[in-house]
């Protein structure tokens, strides 16, 4: 299942940001998700990864995991179960360098969602780190 980066609604745009920053969709995570610039931190890109899982963004997840970690069944796993989860709500709990400065970093979080119709919660401490200059998911063993 490829990304289908057509314009999307202007509602999607317009309306908050899934991540939480209190910005909208088009001025937050929408240009990481379309490419056109790169998360400057390891937190800007935990929240831009928590919107693809929002929007079900597959191939973006897929390429902000780290390659030495990235399982390579992970696009598939992903596909066959991205429409399970509903994401709810994302608390960034604190943070520990990750800075543009930075080459690793972690992020604390706490992510809720509905699966099955019984909601859960996802509390991680992930380790970012940079890859070619880009900042990538390492794993959640933070």
């Amino acid at each position: 299942m490829s990304q289908n980066f057509e314009k999307p609604p202007r509602e999607r745009e317009e309306s908050l940001c899934p991540c939480k920053s209190r910005e909208t969709y088009a001025a937050c995570c929408m240009p990481f998700h379309h490419g056109n610039v790169k998360p400057d931190t390891a937190e800007q890109l935990m929240r831009s990864r928590y919107s693809a899982y929002f929007f079900r963004l597959v191939d973006y997840l897929v390429s902000t995991t780290h390659p030495d970690t990235r399982d390579p069944m992970l696009k598939h796993e992903l596909e066959q179960t991205i429409h399970d989860v509903k994401w709810r709500f994302l608390t960034i709990i604190g943070t520990s360098k990750g800075t543009k400065e930075d080459k690793v970093g972690k992020v604390e979080f706490v992510a809720e969602y509905f699966l099955n119709g019984q909601p859960y919660e996802l509390h991680e401490r992930s380790r970012f780190k940079r890859y070619k200059g880009a900042w990538k998911y390492l794993d959640g063993k933070g």
